[in-house]
């Protein structure tokens, strides 16, 4: 198990790290979620051993590690901004970690060369690194960390080399790989996508803080607080402020929506509400929906789907849909709001439902 203890770190009196505390359980998956700046990276560094918490603790299988160097401990590190030996081949490349830990050769050799079958490298592994693309570089230092057999596995953006296709399959094996060794497993993404499907826990970051942690589901389905929410959208998640009167939201032009059952215990005032672009529709999706006029801004067509930019009353919105939908812009359309999947924050942005339960 590692604990993470009231760590902070401040470089040149900025702070990059503030006051986090995380448990990660032993062949565990655990996902860093967070934005370019928002300390991911930091906090895999303090976790590794590469830096010194400049207050707090940290915590391995009940030792106190806090300040022992990264050479103590048995991690392996994988970045987006891969690193290989050139002068070896493929193969002495993953091998080199077995040879380090005086493996034999049989086991050496089975352990390459199976890491090497996940990653599609076997036809490779006599080359050297200078003759390989980029993508092969990378997945040879990631058979390099999955041999090793770690107790922490760190992998800051891994994938993002990779073609789409290699990226898909490994988002699905990799979590299967460590959790089956006990590893702990932590993965740092700037993609809500990439750590839906890879599952496991997700803590999200904002500045330096871990803003939320725990199962990645429940992290996306109900969030703390605001910037959970926003950090856990992709497109951005849709908000306006508005206020609660009665069993209705109000809005502009006389709209109104119901307020959720979940929120009923809420007072009468001032709220922000959130949705994902997924539940905002051009049609009807059941009989609570309820339809507002948008003006087009802009639309942008993906292929299997299109992102429909939105103007409702000074606020900028944003609507995926599947299908080919094209508008010009300064249309006015009617867009449906699901209120089943409404997220409501108060005015410190917290939300304002202790517990929920929502469909995704």
């Amino acid at each position: 198990m590692l604990e993470l203890r009231n760590v902070s770190k401040v470089v040149s009196g900025q702070t990059h790290i503030s006051d986090v505390s995380l448990t990660l359980q032993h062949g565990s998956l655990n996902v860093l979620l967070g934005p370019t700046l928002s300390g991911k990276t930091s906090l895999m560094r303090l976790m590794a051993g590469l830096d010194a918490p400049t207050s707090g603790s940290i915590w391995f299988d009940g030792v106190d590690v806090t300040g022992v160097p990264v050479q103590k401990r048995k991690i392996a590190m994988v970045y987006q901004q891969f690193i290989n030996y050139p002068a070896m081949t493929v193969y002495e490349n993953i091998a080199s970690p077995l040879r380090v830990a005086g493996v034999e050769q049989s086991k050496i050799d089975s352990e390459v060369r199976r890491a090497a079958e996940l990653l599609r490298l076997t036809p490779y592994l006599d080359r050297t690194p200078l003759h390989l693309s980029g993508g092969q570089q990378q997945r040879t230092a990631l058979a390099r960390a999955i041999v090793k057999n770690a107790g922490l596995v760190l992998l800051d953006e891994p994938l993002a080399n990779l073609d789409y296709k290699l990226r898909e399959e490994l988002r699905a094996e990799l979590p299967k790989i460590f959790a089956a060794s006990g590893t702990i497993f932590v993965y740092a993404t700037t993609e809500p996508h990439e750590a839906l499907l890879l599952g496991g826990n997700t803590a999200t970051l904002s500045e330096g803080r871990v803003t939320q942690f725990g199962p990645t589901i429940e992290v996306f389905r109900m969030p703390d607080d605001l910037i959970t929410a926003k950090t856990f959208s992709d497109p951005p998640l849709n908000t306006i402020v508005l206020r609660k009167s009665g069993k209705g939201f109000q809005l502009d032009g006389g709209v109104s929506l119901p307020v959720p059952a979940e929120f009923s215990h809420i007072a009468d005032g001032s709220y922000t509400i959130g949705f994902q672009p997924h539940h905002l529709s051009l049609g009807r999706p059941n009989a609570e929906s309820v339809p507002v006029r948008a003006k087009v801004t802009a639309t942008e067509i993906t292929g299997s789907e299109s992102f429909v930019h939105l103007d409702f009353a000074d606020v900028r919105w944003v609507m995926l849909e599947h299908g080919i939908h094209h508008f010009e812009a300064d249309e006015m359309i009617d867009v449906f709001i699901d209120p089943r999947h409404l997220m409501v924050f108060d005015s410190d942005g917290r939300s304002a439902a202790a517990s929920r339960k929502l469909a995704a």
